[in-house]
């Protein structure tokens, strides 16, 4: 059984950061990939940054120069700095991993809210 589990939601202003974490619990064997994505009301999911074992790193042109993506192996986390934040931003923002268990399968954090407002 593998859980991810979601941290550093909240309310931010216009221009501020935010930190967000993702770590993995359970029976791994090997973690592929990571990555966060968003939903806001209305809208489909969207892929806002990725990294895999490379590391290599992959980001949505709307978040190109405000977020980056970073994880720490050791502890099969994986986080999100942001910064720069405007609403545009505001939405729910799920963890993604693709890990190898008993056999490989995509893994989903709870979510976290994420509002940028005055």
């Amino acid at each position: 059984q593998v859980q991810l589990v979601e941290s550093g939601g909240g309310l931010v202003q216009p221009g501020g950061s935010l930190r967000l974490s993702c770590a993995a619990s359970g029976t791994i064997f090997r973690i592929n990939a990571m990555g966060w994505y968003r939903q806001a009301p209305g809208k489909q999911r969207e892929l806002v940054a990725s990294i895999t074992s490379g590391p290599v790193t992959n980001y949505a042109d709307s978040v190109k120069g405000r977020f980056t993506i970073s994880k720490d192996s050791a502890k099969n986390t994986v986080y999100l700095q942001m910064n720069s934040l405007n609403p545009e931003d505001t939405a729910i923002y799920y963890c993604n991993m693709k890990i190898y268990s008993k056999y490989l399968d995509d893994y989903w954090g709870q979510g976290t809210q994420v509002t940028v407002s005055f």
